[in-house]
């Protein structure tokens, strides 16, 4: 049995952690000048989609906990909603976001090309697991969280020995109209989900998950709402949103399918326009801590660091079959399922 996580303790849990001193990580890069550098400019604006707004705007709260005067903008949006305001901001010469924490790895290998992010490496990233040790950009992007996405289903709706078990269960007719997706032009994860499913089984997959008219709305987290709603019965989703609605009680089941998970990877940066650099590089500093990482994982992410257990439920990355992609597929692949998913898919 999973067990049951209540939402108000998991956010009580960030105002704990908020009033904990001192700041802990394995080798802190932080400083009494930086700190104090940082309170000066007094505020920070994070663009960020790697979690749900709840949880983004109680994460930044629990960096002013600990360094009272900094205060956090949160901006969450989808991965590419964040990426193309970003660009937005690049082109206009009008910087407002001090550290980018997005969804799609790609995202970051033109923002360096320009010159958008900043050579700067916090002190964490020595004790990344290796896996994401190899998804980094050392000096200028690291992983600071992840995801797992996997299927998803209603079980008031739906028998266990009916549920979808892989990614091909979701094309059976009787799923026809009770399927719900996110869009990968909006959402990072769910690029990734599209095009490692593209790779698995071929496009053909996807036309004929559209003869079944599924519910597409744009973010990854859109078919955990239709699902608990019960206007659709089953669905990919990530797991740390998925694992979160179990704790409240709602009728959803998570199900690592056979065939392999995909893993979406939240990589963070400090922009080199930063409007605030110094609060920006404190804010970087904490991302990749054991407090973070601590707060993560009690969101269900999949710790980026070693030493983090994971609650009940949950399966260590090791221990999950997944669809691998390289950071190479990605920047090449997302963009053409982009127009692949329109056409097949409309809109």
């Amino acid at each position: 049995m999973i067990h049951a996580l209540n939402r108000r303790t998991l956010l009580a849990g960030f105002g704990a952690l908020a009033a904990a001193t001192p700041f802990r990580a394995h080798a802190s890069g932080i400083t009494p000048e930086l700190i104090e550098a940082a309170r000066k400019e007094g505020t920070l604006t994070w663009y960020i989609a790697q979690v749900d707004t709840e949880t983004a705007e109680a994460m930044g709260r629990a960096f002013t906990g600990q360094f009272p005067g900094v205060r956090v903008a949160v901006i969450r949006t989808t991965g590419q909603v964040a990426y193309e305001r970003l660009l937005q901001d690049l082109k206009n010469n009008a910087p407002q976001c001090d550290v980018f924490s997005s969804t799609d790895v790609s995202q970051y290998i033109p923002l360096k090309q320009r010159g958008a992010l900043a050579n700067y490496t916090p002190a964490g990233a020595a004790t990344l697991l290796p896996a994401f040790q190899k998804v980094a950009d050392p000096s200028y992007m690291y992983p600071s969280s992840a995801t797992s996405h996997l299927l998803i289903y209603n079980n008031l709706k739906v028998k266990p020995e009916e549920a979808p078990k892989s990614w091909p269960d979701l094309l059976d007719p009787r799923w026809k109209g009770r399927v719900a997706t996110g869009h990968p032009a909006f959402s990072g994860c769910t690029g990734i989900w599209v095009l490692a499913l593209k790779k698995a089984y071929g496009w053909e997959f996807f036309e004929k998950l559209a003869q079944n008219n599924p519910r597409i709305g744009r973010s990854g987290n859109d078919p955990v709402t239709l699902i608990n709603a019960g206007e659709c019965l089953v669905g990919p989703a990530p797991a740390n949103t998925a694992f979160q609605q179990v704790d409240k009680g709602n009728p959803l089941v998570p199900v690592y399918p056979a065939d392999g998970a995909t893993l979406c990877v939240g990589p963070s940066s400090v922009m080199a326009n930063a409007p605030h650099p110094n609060a920006a590089r404190l804010y970087m500093e904490w991302l990749m801590s054991d407090d973070f990482s601590k707060l993560s994982v009690a969101n269900h992410g999949d710790p980026v660091h070693p030493g983090l257990a994971l609650t009940s439920g949950q399966k260590p990355l090791d221990q999950v079959p997944i669809m691998s992609l390289s950071v190479q597929e990605i920047a090449k692949g997302v963009p053409e399922i982009i127009e692949q998913w329109r056409d097949t898919f409309g809109g």
